[in-house]
């Protein structure tokens, strides 16, 4: 059973002008689909091929682990905005944010320094933990909190260079200020009531 590519829950051009297409798709079609194809690569003749990429994650090490986790952080972050997203939560999760962080831009301000000083290729996610409060926490290269049993995944933004290097060249800052246009609450907000 082979990996399969997801489809982009909406079209490359979608994110126009916060996001430009070719950068879309030189995201997803270039970087994206080459995990997939190599973590197709890694598995291909051997008993794995039969599992699903959370399921390498979760059994894998090496090369498996790598791209497998490398597909789902992606998948992730494509579900994580959306054209038509940005401004605050609503519900449970702007209730939970405020709880921790006293305000919605507070904790915009502490999620951004977080991303700002998380280095080199990385990932910054909202996640909640086993005592169902939500963090703040920073990845590297291709770890993921599936790794971690007691973290569950509600929002990420990819922070590698090739997410934002033909937009915004290396000033990370005006990606992260993008993003927070794009953000798909109503994605977070469903994997936090889960």
């Amino acid at each position: 059973m082979a990996i399969l590519l997801p489809p982009l829950p909406y079209d490359l051009n979608a994110f126009e002008p916060n996001i430009s297409a070719e950068a879309i798709a030189f995201h997803y079609h270039k970087h994206h689909a080459d995990c997939v194809s190599r973590l197709n690569q890694a598995v291909k003749d051997t008993y794995l091929n039969k599992q699903s990429v959370e399921e390498l994650i979760s059994t894998s090490s090496g090369d498996v682990l790598f791209f497998a986790t490398e597909v789902f952080n992606h998948s992730f972050f494509w579900q994580s905005i959306h054209p038509n997203g940005g401004g605050p939560p609503n519900g449970l999760l702007a209730t939970a944010i405020e709880k921790q962080w006293g305000s919605y831009d507070d904790f915009k301000a502490s999620f951004n320094d977080k991303a700002m000083e998380n280095f080199g290729s990385s990932w910054t996610w909202l996640v909640e933990d086993i005592k169902g409060e939500l963090v703040i926490l920073n990845t590297q290269t291709a770890d993921t909190p599936l790794i971690h049993s007691h973290l569950k995944p509600l929002l990420v933004i990819d922070l590698w260079e090739h997410a934002y290097y033909i937009d915004h060249r290396h000033n990370r800052s005006h990606y992260l200020d993008t993003f927070w246009k794009l953000v798909n609450w109503p994605f977070a907000a469903d994997n936090f009531v889960k």
